[in-house]
């Protein structure tokens, strides 16, 4: 038992780990728990047999050390780029050409790197860009998608309401986008955690008590070790709330996922432990990491002011204002009234107060700085730009990472205007994201100074939007790659990106920006004089 440090029964697990600190052949004795988060190398944490899922050498969220086994093509250069130079080649081009162009440093790895896909790293929410995962898995599953973690709207606010702890509805919605659906039983784990309890509360409860027993047909299709895995924690999760018999707990509209990521959350007292768990279970491929911006265990409240001095508390206060009501979130463009004025900036609050002097500043996610070092393309997809994009950019050490990459950083721009980004026009949209990386109207000793070209070097516009597109504004702050991709229209949100298109789009500027890097004299052979 982990609390009295005695040894029990499937629950402490002998193991040699040169890389916590002890001798090689030394055997270490640590919680399981614990041992997943340290050792790195998937140990069963719960009794023999009952976790049926091939977990990973390395967790998700955690970038594989370099070794012989785990350093990929793109090591081959600091840029981190080098994994494209064969794999996304212009048109005409031959194979031996590109490869006879490598540098000498590629030489041993150029057959490793023609086989890896390109590499992103996404700054979105939970729902705009959950249409294009599908697409983009095609291309590449090297995505690294950061998610904010300040959503207080829907199941994710009940949650946060009776348990505390930071909002996982984004996060839980993009590792079931990523799950996989290669089998009859993933299709059933997909179809359970996805599910949503009716909107009545006395039905939603009868129903959530038929899922917790596991007697429901939700469970038809997972075979008995899977089962026992989830319902262990969707079980944990309600002792939980029973045992908060102050706040009464309501099942309406509620999240089979959002409880069992919830539940795993509370018993490691770790947000990237949940992350990993709900990973395997819904069998994300290795190379998706789905990455909270922050990784905390505590709440996190979304604050936004106003240019007219007005200070507004709560993700969804901001974007889809509920007035105190609990029912289920419109996020319809249209459901909205207009703001009083626009806004100036987003920021973090303390979970008390409701005014500037309760502002705070988290710090961000390690596991994103790395991965923002050594992606090969940057995008800030569309969405809420205020409440989905900018509450990842505000975090101290974006910024500076994100500027000092020589590599593509992609604005899709929206389709169409919502409550936060009423009157404003493409040029908008950068200096936004601009402003939220530089912390431009946050503490002036915390402030950067970079140009919008430092952020965002292209644009991607759906067809037929209703965003304005000043191209002279751009082409004034050094942005002078737009182009406009396919698009079709949804009936609640109005035009969108066609997927296939943006992706092809996306691909294509990859491959433009590889190009324009292999055609650059190769430092380690330019000065090279040949001597008969």
């Amino acid at each position: 038992n982990p609390r009295n440090g005695r040894k029990g029964k499937g629950e402490w697990r002998e193991h040699e780990d040169a890389r916590t600190g002890e001798r090689e052949g030394e055997s270490a004795r640590i919680p399981v728990a614990r041992c997943l988060m340290r050792c790195g190398r998937g140990c069963s944490f719960l009794r023999p047999g009952v976790h049926p899922m091939p977990l990973l050498a390395t967790p998700p969220y955690i970038t594989p050390r370099t070794s012989a086994a785990t350093a990929g093509p793109a090591t081959a250069t600091s840029s981190g780029t080098c994994s494209l130079r064969v794999r996304l080649r212009a048109p005409g081009r031959s194979a031996a050409s590109s490869s006879s162009r490598l540098p000498r440093a590629m030489a041993a790895t150029g057959a490793d790197a023609a086989a890896a896909p390109p590499s992103l790293l996404v700054f979105s929410g939970g729902t705009a860009f959950n249409g294009v995962v599908e697409e983009l898995k095609k291309v590449t599953t090297r995505v690294a998608h950061v998610l904010p973690v300040s959503d207080d709207g829907g199941s994710t606010a009940e949650i946060v309401r009776v348990l505390g702890g930071p909002a996982v509805g984004d996060i839980r919605s993009r590792c079931l986008r990523l799950s996989d659906e290669s089998t009859l039983e993933a299709l059933s784990v997909r179809r359970l955690l996805g599910h949503r309890l009716p909107l009545d509360p006395s039905e939603a409860k009868l129903e959530w008590y038929h899922i917790v027993e596991g007697e429901h047909s939700l469970w038809d299709g997972v075979s008995r070790p899977y089962r026992e895995t989830i319902r262990a924690f969707l079980v944990y999760f309600h002792n939980e709330i029973l045992r908060r018999p102050v706040e009464t707990f309501c099942f309406t509209n509620g999240s089979i996922g959002n409880f069992f990521f919830a539940g795993a959350r509370i018993f490691f007292q770790s947000l990237d432990a949940a992350i990993f768990l709900f990973s395997r279970v819904s069998q994300i491929p290795a190379e998706s990491l789905v990455l909270p911006v922050i990784s905390t265990n505590d709440r996190l409240t979304l604050g936004c002011e106003l240019w007219d001095g007005t200070i507004i508390r709560g993700q969804n206060e901001i974007s889809h204002p509920s007035n105190g009501r609990r029912e289920v979130v419109d996020k319809d463009c249209n459901s909205c009234s207009a703001l009083p004025s626009s806004i100036k900036r987003v920021f973090y609050m303390s979970s008390e107060g409701c005014n500037l002097l309760h502002e705070v500043f988290p710090e961000a996610n390690h596991t994103v700085l790395e991965q923002l070092s050594k992606v090969d393309c940057i995008v800030y997809a569309m969405g809420s730009l205020f409440t989905s994009v900018c509450p990842s950019l505000v975090l101290r050490g974006i910024g500076e990472t994100i500027a000092s990459r020589s590599i593509p950083k992609v604005l899709l721009l929206n389709g169409s205007h919502d409550r936060e980004t009423i009157g404003l026009s493409a040029s908008g949209f950068v200096t936004a994201i601009t402003d939220s990386l530089n912390r431009t109207y946050g503490d002036p000793d915390k402030s950067l100074k970079y140009h919008p070209k430092d952020y965002v070097n292209a644009i991607l516009v759906p067809e037929g939007g209703q965003i304005p597109l000043d191209v002279e504004n751009l082409a004034s702050k050094g942005i002078f790659h737009v182009l406009t991709v396919k698009s079709v229209h949804d009936t609640k949100v109005g035009v969108i990106f066609d997927p296939v298109s943006l992706i092809q789009a996306l691909t294509g500027l990859i491959s433009e920006h590889m190009d324009a890097r292999l055609a650059e004299p190769d430092p380690l052979t330019e000065n090279v004089t040949s001597v008969c």
